[in-house]
């Protein structure tokens, strides 16, 4: 079967016979009752048109998380592309791996390879035996390599929170030389503020909250794993102020209390910290939402709809080459 379609370059009119994972089943209530299944694979994500309830019998037993083959024809409503379903059924899980069907950023040893050697570069003895705790644990590493950074957003794929680290480890150096931060402290911060998210998500045939997840957020979660696993330490590797200066890294990374920071920022590092995130995170989404076809009209430059990763502002598409090449001034 073909695990390598690629939805974002279906037309109207194409005819699917595919495997794909079930994201999401969306009950819709109102006077017309009606189910919408959210199809993905590794590509991308399609909805389907809506399965009214006189025909939820051939739905049945379809869960998230399942893997599915479906035949059926890409329609459009609205101008948004939707799946008609022809037929539907659940695939064995041994038929076609689930990991196959999964966005994934690919092969994470070049991202390890830029983390590694920035950490090689850490001057404190105290600071590198602190972030060592975690990352020369192969099992920690063997999870943070598949995590996603998000559950929807931005770098929502397999591998997505270790590239979204990479990310902002160069953008975090380069602002602490610039504005005088301390790069090891913003390095150490970039290496432990989304540890949590080990503990709040789950990744097996779709990204999801833990229940602790729910109750806690990564935030709080990254806190407490820090905490732990220092607790596991015959003798701290590093002095008590210096841990509580790791921990208002981790506490303070979403800057702002309505963004879920339970503290603001109160050093450079922190600042730095906070904006490396956001900028990584923010413009991620902006190239995301701009090579969803989902989001234009036909030949529109301007996104048909607010998008909510974007709080809720629109993406302008656009580009030039400026001429280079003598080629006129489109791109």
């Amino acid at each position: 079967m073909n695990t390598d379609l690629q939805i974002p370059g279906l037309a109207v009119g194409s005819r699917i016979q595919d495997p794909f994972l079930i994201l999401e089943v969306e009950q819709r209530g109102g006077d017309n009752p009606h189910t919408i299944l959210h199809f993905g694979n590794r590509s991308g994500r399609m909805a389907s048109a809506p399965v009214w309830a006189s025909d939820a019998a051939r739905i049945a037993g379809v869960a998230k998380g399942d893997v599915v083959q479906v035949i059926g024809d890409v329609s459009s409503y609205r101008d948004k592309r939707q799946l008609k379903i022809g037929s539907i059924r659940v695939l064995p899980k041994s038929e076609i791996p689930w990991r196959s069907l999964m966005p994934s950023v690919g092969e994470v040893g070049p991202i390890w390879e830029v983390i590694d050697r920035y950490r090689r570069e850490i001057r404190g003895p105290r600071l590198a035996a602190t972030l060592a705790l975690f990352y020369d644990d192969p099992e920690f590493r063997r999870r943070y390599e598949e995590c996603p950074a998000s559950l929807a957003g931005h770098h929502s794929a397999l591998g997505g929170l270790l590239k979204h680290t990479a990310e902002i480890v160069v953008i975090a150096r380069q602002m602490a030389k610039v504005m005088k931060g301390d790069p090891d402290l913003v390095l150490a911060g970039v290496l432990l503020h989304d540890i949590g998210k080990l503990e709040a998500y789950r990744w097996e045939g779709s990204f999801e909250y833990t229940d602790t997840g729910r109750l806690l957020g990564h935030v709080v979660l990254g806190l407490r794993m820090l905490e732990r696993r220092l607790a596991m330490e015959t003798a701290a590797p590093c002095t008590e102020e210096e841990i509580v200066m790791l921990e208002h890294l981790i506490l303070s990374h979403h800057g702002k209390l309505e963004f879920g920071a339970p503290v603001e920022p109160m050093t450079p590092e922190a600042e730095i910290l906070h904006f490396a995130d956001n900028t990584s995170a923010k413009v991620a989404s902006f190239n995301e939402a701009m090579a969803n076809p989902e989001n234009f009209v036909e030949g529109g430059q301007v996104s048909a709809r607010t998008l909510w990763e974007l709080d809720k502002r629109r993406v302008y598409r656009w580009r030039s080459n400026w001429g280079a090449g003598g080629a006129g001034s489109g791109s």
